[in-house]
This record gives C-alpha cells, structure tokens and sequence, in this order.
C-alpha cells in the first residue's frame, strides 16, 4: 500500500522533469530567457499544469463503493437495504424505510431522512440504528467517527460510552480490525475494512451479524448523496408547537 503523500511525492517527481527539460538548452526550444514571447510562456505554464493534474490525479480520488446490507442470526437472512459510499458520504437506503432513503455526511456530522414523494428531508436521530453504526471512519482511529454519529443521535454520556480495538481478524481475505463499542442505549463489534475506510460488518448486542455483502468499488453519481432541490425540511417539534398553539390541540383533562 502506497504511502499517504506517495501520490505527492510522484506528482512532484514528474513536475521535476517537466522542469528539468524545460530548463535544458535545446529541449522543447523552451528555456526560460528574457526574450520568451508570451506565447511560450502559456504553453509553457499549460504543459506544467496538465502534468502535475495527471500525475496527481489518482492520489486524490476517493473510494467509492456500493454494498448489500444483510443481517444474519441463527438461520434466518433478512435483506435490510443497500448503501453507497463516496468521499465521507454514504446513502443509504433501507429496506424498513421504502418511502425514503438516509444521507450521512461524517465531516458535518450530519444525518437525514429524505421523502422524496413528500418533498421533505428531515434531520435522521434515532430513526435508523444503522446510520449509527456504517458510517465513513478513519481506519486508525474509527471510535471519533463512532462518537460523533452516537451525539449526533441523542444526548451521549461520555462517562458510559466506551470504545476500544479488540482484534484483528481476516474476512474474505481483506484484514480488518475488530471494534468494541459499548453504551447504555446499544453494544456491538465493528470490523473496519481499511482499504474502503468503512466497517464492512456490524455484530450487535442479541448476535444479529450485519455485513455490507457484494462490494462493488465503482465511480458514484455526486448527485446521489445530495439533498435534492426544492425540499424543505420537516421538523417535528415545530409541527407540535405549532399544533399546541392551535384550536386543534385539546388538552388532556385532569385526572378525578
């Protein structure tokens, strides 16, 4: 596996001989001198880019990837949806929810739940466990990611909620390293892909095994991890506010 600024140091490798040949009498008829016309100077200035995007270009790509969801306990399978994954973003679309499908976006954090036949998005909380649990995460240290799912879906006593690496384990050939996180609201073991940057398998509490199966790592529509436009957001508390202060609310009478 490359290292991280691999991709930086071949793109300045390659800017290096550009340069390098640019400056050699002869070569190209490209040497910089008091008399270059303007010309030269663009043609110049649009060599030099053009290499350093193409030697770079591969460095920056994020991985991309769509998945199966399944979950497996004693002998029953059950298909629970289907999740996309593209640069910190994953769209997931659940089988329990067919009226919509959820967006998590790890660097806000944020997590909704978009209608799109009823043209409302609204923010995810608690509405799917399965956002808490695959989300984008850093291979070295997924517990912040995990953390900042778990408070982005209700209040997270940080004297409770623990997490910790457990083992190492191969599945299907890739290494992953085996996750423990604990809290009051729920416990499970996340095996983190790190080629995908992406815990590929979930065992909870009541020893359900939840596995992102038939991987395909292919280039993901931007589009499809965007709220679409013209959808207002949906907030239920509002709604209920709304309704107290309304002639359509009754209050419960009191007890005898």
């Amino acid at each position: 596996m490359d290292r991280p600024d691999a991709g930086a140091d071949r793109a300045h490798g390659s800017v290096g001989v550009v340069m390098s040949a640019m400056n050699r009498p002869g070569n190209f008829s490209m040497k910089l001198n008091a008399q270059a016309s303007p010309a030269r100077s663009l043609l110049k200035a649009s060599l030099l880019a053009a290499v350093f995007l193409a030697a770079t270009a591969g460095s920056v790509e994020a991985q991309q990837f769509s998945a199966d969801l399944v979950a497996k306990k004693d002998e029953t399978t059950t298909a629970l949806g289907r999740l996309r994954v593209s640069d910190g973003k994953v769209r997931l679309e659940a089988a329990a929810w067919p009226d919509g499908f959820f967006l998590i976006d790890i660097a806000g954090p944020a997590a909704y739940f978009v209608r799109p036949g009823a043209r409302v998005f609204m923010d995810a909380k608690q509405s799917s466990p399965l956002t808490g649990m695959f989300a984008p995460v850093d291979p070295n240290d997924p517990c912040r990611q995990w953390l900042a799912m778990a408070q982005l879906s209700a209040p997270t006593d940080l004297a409770t909620w623990r997490c910790q690496h457990d083992h190492e384990e191969t599945v299907a050939g890739r290494k992953m390293d085996v996750y423990r996180v604990a809290a009051p609201s729920s416990t499970f073991l996340g095996w983190v892909d790190r080629e995908h940057k992406f815990p590929v398998q979930i065992k909870t509490e009541d020893g359900t095994m939840i596995t992102a199966e038939h991987i395909r790592d292919e280039l993901q529509p931007a589009q499809t991890f965007e709220i679409p436009a013209g959808m207002r957001k949906f907030d239920p508390k509002a709604l209920i506010q709304r309704i107290k202060q309304s002639d359509v609310w009754v209050a419960q009478p009191d007890s005898e």
